[in-house]
């Protein structure tokens, strides 16, 4: 195999967060202002990428050969692994960079953003299970844990010497997580109950190399209600800590490991919680036994999964950028074929060719938007968080709200899409095999089609939720923000077509809606919601990288008028203009034609028999 992490500069992420974003507006927050200053973005990025290319990137080849291995009830990790982990959370760069004590110095979320993209890129196995698993776990730990449990644990999970996990699938319940069977029985304590029942699919759910791990775990208090008003979260460590800080085994066995498609060093357990009846948890949020059985557990995981979502987005976007930087690189070498429009020109480096160069700008372009809905997510995270103007947290908290289904699904879907399809088809035979890097990347991204919820999933999210939030308002804000940035710049000279597209998508967008508010009212159309509600999402994200995109073009453009042609990051602006250019004009206007299709109502899905599928 030869996995290569193909990133050879930073200059996409300077521009985003120098040039394009108002970074400077985060850095102005207490919580950064004594540490940060915009002139520290380019050191710190070409560090996390000097990290990446010395320290992330060797693994990866051994990581995934050695995949995982289940022997004697204890589950091994590939030896690579492990100092990496140890090392990164030691030095602060993952689940510590979370740390809201007093005095903690931490990068800002958006400034984190290339790290997580980076590190995908160059070993896809490492970071959703090791690294942003125990982030995410911490952040639930510190933000809703009594000060007692946190001494307990986030020291050991912000140094490296703890891992987190999320514990939500059984085998009986998936998507449906309000099927859950897992028990919590009350014990004389009023906030730590027994723990009894299976977990499957748990990244990371067991390893070799951590002193304790760190489960956070859905269960039903034993008389709580049904569905998921009754799930309750708990803190379910592998060794119970004691107040004196004595450890014991807390009756939580790996039972086995899954064999997977792709990132075959991350660990995906079966555990068992609870089989000796001597496991423990410590329940986060409310007791169900003293609030008419209901419980805020799905609430609280909310928390962790929405931050999970995000950073599947991320991962998928790293992926297919380190897909397209290969398959760039490949083709400016290989030589095969003679021009279409100059044959006299003789043999030429296929990235000549015109397809080539269609499917590295669909490449290019796709990423760029996929960095974009990224880093204004991040940025409303900080804006969320830190900002003292309760107006502007209320409007960032509504945006990421929004965004977080489309940019998670988005991602991943067109992810398998472009690897599986374009990189691979770049490379001919070659990206087939296992010798060339694009073969590894398209294995491991079809697990975030699935990961923290299937497409399916964020898109009724996106259409059944985010859309009637406060009864339309919220999106309908998120919308007008599109439309506004459409009216101001419409007239803009030598942009006149991209924004008449992106006109078109906008109405077009609004034509779907008020299609889909119809079908709601008639009840043989019902149906056709979540028929075309995956589409609809994939054209969200669409409409709005494609608003985002026109944005940096525009800046981009602008800084070619102030430094001219001849001055060293013309062809880095050029680029960003021609990415925008092909996707308003060549992936905005699937907007307009899936509305036809819906404005269609075709209800062949609803009407075809079950049964007609067995021929």
């Amino acid at each position: 195999m030869a996995s290569n992490f193909a990133y050879k500069n930073t200059r996409d992420f300077k521009f985003i967060l120098k040039e394009w974003l108002p970074l400077q507006k985060v850095l102005d927050y207490p919580r950064y202002k004594d540490n940060y200053s915009v002139d520290d973005v380019d050191i710190i990025l070409d560090t996390i990428l000097r990290m990446t290319k010395d320290i992330i990137e060797p693994g990866s080849d051994s990581a995934d050969q050695y995949g995982v291995k289940f022997e004697d009830g204890k589950v091994l990790i590939a030896p690579s692994i492990p100092p990496v982990y140890k090392k990164l959370q030691s030095e602060g760069w993952c689940a510590s960079n979370v740390d809201k004590s007093e005095g903690a110095v931490v990068l800002p979320q958006v400034i984190m953003y290339p790290l997580w993209e980076m590190f995908s890129a160059a070993n896809p196995a490492l970071v959703p299970p090791f690294l942003c698993m125990c982030q995410g776990s911490s952040m639930l730990i510190q933000d809703f844990a009594p000060e007692d449990v946190k001494r307990k644990y986030l020291p050991k999970m912000f140094s490296g010497e703890y891992t987190g996990t999320m514990c939500l699938t059984e085998p009986q319940a998936g998507s449906d997580v309000g099927q859950l069977s897992t028990k919590a029985f009350p014990t004389n304590e009023p906030r730590i109950f027994n723990i009894k029942g299976q977990k499957i699919f748990i990244s990371n759910g067991d390893n070799d190399f951590a002193e304790n791990i760190v489960h956070l775990l859905l269960a039903r208090v034993d008389g709580a209600l049904p569905g998921t008003r009754g799930i309750s979260l708990f803190i379910v460590p592998k060794y119970w800590i004691n107040d004196d800080n004595s450890q014991v085994f807390n009756d939580v066995f790996a039972t086995g490991i899954e064999e997977k498609m792709g990132q075959h060093a991350n660990p995906t357990v079966t555990l068992s919680f609870g089989e000796n009846n001597s496991c423990r948890g410590y329940l986060l949020g409310i007791n169900p036994l003293e609030h008419e059985g209901k419980g805020n557990g799905m609430a609280l995981m909310f928390n962790m999964m929405n931050e999970e979502r995000l950073v599947t987005g991320v991962h998928s976007g790293g992926l297919i950028a380190n897909a397209f930087y290969n398959a760039r690189d490949y083709a400016k070498e290989r030589v095969q074929g003679v021009s279409f429009t100059n044959s006299k020109k003789g043999r030429v480096p296929i990235i000549e060719h015109e397809d080539v160069k269609r499917a590295l700008l669909r490449g290019k372009a796709i990423v760029e938007a996929i960095r974009a809905m990224t880093y204004k997510s991040y940025l409303d995270i900080e804006i969320a968080h830190w900002d003292p103007d309760p107006q502007e947290r209320k409007k960032a908290s509504d945006e990421l709200a929004v965004n977080i289904p489309i940019i998670k699904g988005y991602s991943s879907e067109i992810g398998w899409d472009l690897i599986g399809t374009e990189a691979i088809q770049i490379y001919g035979g070659y990206g087939y095999v296992s010798d060339y890097p694009c073969e590894k990347l398209a294995r491991d991204i079809k697990i975030n089609t699935l990961y923290e919820g299937t497409t399916y999933i964020q898109s009724m999210d996106l259409i059944g939720r985010k859309w009637a939030m406060e009864k339309g308002a919220v999106f309908s804000r998120w919308i007008q923000a599109i439309k506004d940035f459409c009216e101001i710049n419409i007239n803009t000279p030598g942009w006149e077509r991209e924004f008449e597209q992106l006109g078109k998508a906008i109405k077009s967008y609004q034509e779907i809606q008020l299609c889909l508010a119809g079908f709601s009212k008639d009840k043989n159309k019902l149906g056709l919601i979540p028929t075309y509600a995956k589409r609809i999402m994939m054209a969200t994200a669409q409409l709005y990288g494609g608003r985002l995109l026109l944005d940096q073009a525009l800046l981009a453009e602008k800084k070619i008028r102030e430094l001219g042609q001849d001055h060293y990051d013309f062809k880095f602006y050029q680029g960003k203009i021609m990415a925008a250019r092909y996707f308003l004009l060549n992936v905005v206007p699937e907007v307009a034609g899936l509305a036809e299709i819906v404005k269609l109502a075709d209800t062949s899905v609803l009407d075809i028999d079950i049964e007609c599928f067995e021929y």
